[in-house]
């Protein structure tokens, strides 16, 4: 990586030196890392991953990551909120996962908060769609540096809050960030990187839903 935390590949190709020279990575930098999503399966896999990841590098979850899959019924959700004693058994067995009796139970505990949150706002996407960061909480100019300063920030605070008031575990608020990196709720490519301002942030579709706002709990909640 050079001092400006940009990298070239062999392939010629410029992007953020964290992706290195490995194809995984480099394929998941191009094709996937701040591409906006609102798939609630995909939205909860990234959630569950991001807290396997404490602790490891993200290349480690993205080698492991078809074992976690196939372990974890593809992240259905309610598949996965069903698991119990003999499932968490089961997962400390599978040697193609982060074998972490904390994180599995973590993992089986958010997809019974999913549930709940889906019933409170509709879909996962709408919930986290609401915690799209406001410009002035934006750098001018995405760079290594201030980058660097953005392990987590207010908006990725707020959303820590909102999903532990909810029950949910291993959500930090730089767990939360690094989720909203590569689910495109901010677009972190750096300048100069192939991808810089192509993956362009896509905020919800309703105008008034602005950063941190959240919705309301349905009366059947309290």
């Amino acid at each position: 990586m050079s001092a400006d935390g940009l990298h070239r590949g062999a392939d010629g190709v410029v992007r953020c030196g964290w992706c290195g020279d490995d194809p995984l990575y480099q394929r998941y930098h191009d094709t996937e890392w701040g591409v906006p999503v609102h798939d609630d399966v995909r939205l909860f896999e990234k959630i569950a991953l991001e807290g396997f990841q404490s602790g490891l590098s993200w290349l480690t979850i993205l080698r492991k990551r078809e074992a976690f899959r196939r372990a974890f019924a593809e992240f259905e959700i309610a598949r996965v909120a069903r698991f119990g004693a003999h499932d968490v058994t089961r997962l400390l067995g599978d040697a193609g996962i982060v074998r972490h009796r904390g994180k599995i139970e973590a993992t089986i505990n958010n997809a019974q908060r999913a549930l709940e949150l889906i019933d409170e706002a509709g879909s996962i996407a709408a919930f986290v769609w609401r915690f799209v960061p406001p410009e002035s909480e934006r750098p001018a100019r995405l760079t290594r540096a201030t980058l660097k300063m953005m392990a987590s920030t207010p908006t990725s605070t707020a959303l820590s809050k909102a999903l532990k008031q909810r029950g949910w575990r291993f959500v930090g608020p730089t767990t939360s960030y690094a989720f909203m990196q590569a689910m495109g709720l901010v677009d972190d490519h750096i300048d100069g990187c192939n991808r810089y301002r192509r993956s362009v942030r896509t905020a919800a579709s309703d105008p008034s839903l602005g950063a941190g706002r959240i919705p309301r709990r349905s009366a059947s909640k309290g």
